[in-house]
């Protein structure tokens, strides 16, 4: 470290880290700034989750395959570092639900699955008449006494009854967390529904009044565009086009910190090869345990250990169009819990995603294992395709077995944000500034687990870390 330059660390490699170097360089750079950066990552490459494997024309997510269009952090990175022309709109369809080897139509107007429109709800086959009538309820139910945080399933199950919330809701937001939605914290995953209720009592009526609307299942089905981007080559060659934008000497593979100490105003971290690094502020973006491990000597960090997480496997098969016997009109299908299914959700990505799939061929992604249900994670290969196909069967009749298949497992990889969440990361916040000034946490396993909230968390820690370095400097 050159004596007259103060040192920031970033400790992990997936986009949130990646942001954080790429943004933090941008600002040293514009305000010729006297601060080095170093990014450490245990493994041999980086990007985290975005891993994208291709094939014979074919272009394959292993981990997210997009991002939300209305939250503009993540396409803003993409024409910053010139792949503006590279940036295209999810093909809109029809989506469904998966209840007991039948294929329900997304009721048209649902939000999330809350009903804004009564008329498709009311004819729709998911639900009985009593669990229809049950969610009608809603118009005359008080608001909630809750004040603390309560559970995603809680709130919804009182407001709109437990066969819209197994049939419909559940399976999409659970699906998006790979949680149980009666653990999940409502605070921390989708607060506007409880802002919602407050203002309006009402949450079918207040959707329909023109709150924000956090995801509408059923504006996949109209316009050309979707509510979706991606790349066109694939979302690793985001990661690829940031890297090359980064300082040469920034980046430090196969490197990961096992301990870290605060001495006097700097911080010693302990590398994994036995090296040692001295910092004046450190950015950590690792997953929640490891960080807890890294700061083991600090008991406050405690609530990081007994925080989940689940396994999730992504199954992504290729076929002729010849082989679909059945094919149906849509982009794919989410699955109730009270199917007998392994898969918990399914993209016609070739439908969805047309430059993802040649001509002629079809590309089917498929999604196991969630919170209770991660022993199929653990399978071989070969036991998640037999398992898969068998599930896809008997909805698309299969003739002919996948010219290839990619499955990719990501173990304890999606953190559980738990009832209380919010307040258990306050407090760590708290502890952090009263104990580790320097200290920033940034990452899927604290406020948000989608690209775009991976990467506003970056920049967030970009600022934070840049007015505590100028005080610092000031002092």
């Amino acid at each position: 470290m050159s004596e007259n330059k103060r040192k920031i660390v970033i400790i992990g490699g997936g986009i949130t880290g990646l942001t954080v170097a790429y943004y933090l360089q941008k600002e040293i750079h514009k305000q010729q700034l006297a601060i080095e950066c170093t990014l450490l990552e245990a493994s041999t490459r980086l990007g985290g989750k975005v891993q994208t494997y291709t094939e014979n024309g074919f272009v394959v997510e292993r981990g997210p395959d997009s991002f939300l269009a209305r939250k503009q952090s993540a396409s803003r990175l993409v024409n910053e570092v010139g792949m503006s022309d590279a940036l295209i709109s999810n093909r809109t369809g029809k989506s469904y639900v998966l209840v007991k080897d039948r294929l329900h139509l997304m009721p048209g107007g649902s939000i999330m699955g809350i009903p804004t429109k009564m008329t498709p709800f009311a004819f729709s086959g998911l639900f009985s008449p009593l669990g229809k009538l049950r969610a009608g309820a809603d118009f005359i139910l008080p608001r909630s006494k809750e004040t603390s945080d309560q559970s995603l399933g809680h709130f919804f199950r009182r407001r709109l009854g437990n066969e819209v919330v197994d049939h419909l809701i559940e399976p999409l937001l659970s699906g998006i967390y790979a949680g149980d939605i009666d653990e999940l914290s409502l605070q921390a995953t989708f607060p506007q529904f409880q802002q919602v209720e407050e203002k309006y009592r009402s949450l079918i009526l207040g959707m329909k009044r023109g709150i924000p609307k956090p995801v509408s299942s059923q504006k996949m089905q109209v316009g050309d565009k979707g509510m979706f981007l991606t790349v066109s080559t694939g979302l690793e060659s985001l990661v690829h086009e940031v890297e090359k934008h980064l300082d040469q000497g920034t980046v430090q593979l196969q490197t990961s910190v096992e301990k870290i100490h605060k001495n006097d105003s700097h911080y010693t971290l302990m590398l994994n090869n036995g090296d040692e690094l001295t910092a004046d502020a450190v950015i950590v973006t690792t997953p929640h345990r490891q960080t807890a491990k890294m700061f083991s000597k600090y008991q406050f960090f405690e609530s990081f250990k007994q925080m989940p997480s689940t396994s999730v496997a992504t199954v992504a098969m290729a076929f002729p169009e010849s082989a679909i016997k059945k094919d149906i009109d849509g982009t794919g299908f989410v699955v109730s819990r009270k199917s007998e299914y392994t898969i918990t959700a399914c993209t016609w990505t070739h439908k969805k995603w047309s430059h993802t799939t040649p001509p002629g061929k079809v590309l089917i992604r498929c999604y196991v294992g969630r919170a209770g249900d991660e022993s199929i994670v653990q399978r071989s290969d070969e036991d998640i395709k037999k398992v898969v196909l068998k599930d896809l069967n008997k909805i698309l009749s299969l003739t002919d077995e996948p010219e290839f298949t990619v499955i990719t497992r990501w173990q304890n990889a999606m953190p559980q944000y738990t009832v209380g969440h919010k307040q258990r990361l306050k407090e760590v916040h708290e502890n952090i500034e009263r104990n580790l000034p320097g200290v920033f946490l940034s990452g899927a396993s604290y406020e948000g687990l989608g690209l775009p909230d991976c990467i506003d968390q970056g920049e967030q820690s970009v600022r934070k870390v840049l007015k505590f370095i100028n005080k610092k400097v000031e002092a």
